[in-house]
This record gives structure tokens, sequence and C-alpha cells, in this order.
């Protein structure tokens, strides 16, 4: 008994000598290239503490939108909210929080229940909306196409030779997605096709059938890629 006692002493005396010891926290920050290619075009220098920052924080991309005056996950922005009492008149008060900062608690400010409960909620505000519209302007004066390749002169040519324009390949096509909530007709990829399965707005219709953006654009005048031709 007594040789088992002190066998047993022993092996925890040598097991605690094993024990590693605790290590000091690590504060360097590293990045996802550890630093390699700090400094290169190949770098997340920029991800970092570059323009493209806030993307890594969702409060940081949501006052760069909001800056341009763009909405986030389709909540009003603060001069839109501004305009807005608290959802049923209830109360709201902002306090200064350790670490956040200044934070509104409260109802929110929408126009109805129905939008604090997202079903009537949307991210395309007039903003949204104006973008859009400048992304299909780029889309139609496209000067680069494909790889660095000819932009929208190539279109007439194409035209000519193969009887399309090759809208896709000469840079001439953005999705602008058609909502209810446009107040122009947005035509889905600008091309003057039509198609409806449901009953739609009339503003989503006049980008269908013979509205602006529908068959109405070929009837009316030349289509996106501005080709007289099209209209033969």
């Amino acid at each position: 008994m007594k040789i088992s006692a002190a066998l047993v002493a022993a092996s925890l005396a040598s097991a605690s000598a094993f024990v590693p010891a605790a290590k000091a926290p690590v504060t360097t920050q590293l990045h996802e290239d550890f630093g390699f290619l700090r400094g290169t075009s190949y770098s997340f220098d920029d991800t970092w503490v570059g323009d493209g920052s806030e993307c890594i924080s969702e409060v940081g991309l949501e006052k760069a939108l909001n800056k341009e005056g763009l909405r986030y996950k389709m909540n009003k922005t603060p001069e839109e909210a501004a305009e807005c009492e608290p959802l049923l008149g209830l109360p709201g008060f902002t306090v200064n929080l350790p670490l956040i900062g200044e934070t509104y608690l409260g109802p929110p400010r929408v126009d109805s229940i129905w939008e604090a409960l997202g079903f009537t909620a949307t991210s395309n505000n007039e903003a949204r909306q104006a973008e859009k519209m400048k992304a299909i302007e780029k889309a139609q004066k496209a000067k680069v196409g494909v790889l660095g390749g000819e932009g929208a002169t190539l279109r007439s040519k194409w035209l000519e030779k193969y009887g399309y324009p090759r809208l896709v390949g000469s840079g001439g096509i953005f999705y602008a997605d058609q909502l209810s909530t446009d107040k122009e007709a947005m035509g889905g990829f600008n091309m003057g096709k039509s198609g409806s399965i449901w009953p739609v707005p009339e503003n989503v219709a006049k980008g269908q059938y013979g509205g602006d953006k529908g068959w109405g654009m070929k009837k009316k005048g030349p289509a996106v890629d501005g080709l007289d031709k099209v209209n033969m």
C-alpha cells in the first residue's frame, strides 16, 4: 500500500512538470495575406484601412451607402426616416452607449406598420433608381466591350453582318429590375422585350408590351443600341 501511494505521488509530480505555460495573448493584427503582399495591388490593405474598408463592417457599409442617399437592407436613410413620425406615435429616445455611441431606442420611423414588418419595405428609393438609369446610359454608350474589345461602335457592324447588334459583347447590357416602386420604366435588360404572368401596376406595364421600354421601344424609335435599322 505504501509503495502504491508513493508511485501515485511520483506520477502526479512528474505530470505537473509537463503542464505547458500559459501563452501571452497575440495582439498583432494579421491580415489575410499575412503582410507578405503588403504594398502590392494584391494585398488586403484597402480592405482594412483604404477606400474599401467599409465593406468589412455592416455599420460602415450602411454609412457609406447612406452618404450616397442609398438604403441599406431596405431601411430608410436617416434623412428619409426623419420625415416620418415614430410608428404608432410611440415614444423613442437617443442614448449614448459604451463602445456603440449614439443610439436610437424606440419604434422605427416608417410610413406604415407593413413597412416595419418588411412587406412594403424596399431599397428602391429615388437614389437607387437614379443609379439604375446611370448604369443603363453607361451600357448604351459603352466605349469598351468584352475583354477590352470594341464597344458601342461594334453594334452596327454586327447588325449588318449577323442581323443582331451583339449588345452583350459590346458592353451594352445592364439589367435594371422593373419594380412597382419605379417612377420610370426600367425595362429589365432594356432590349425591348415584353411578357408578364400576373397583372402588374401601370408603371410596370410601361416596361412591357407597348410601353416605352417594352415592344414600344422598337415601335417608337431606335432600341437601346440606337441603331435605326432595328426598326426594319
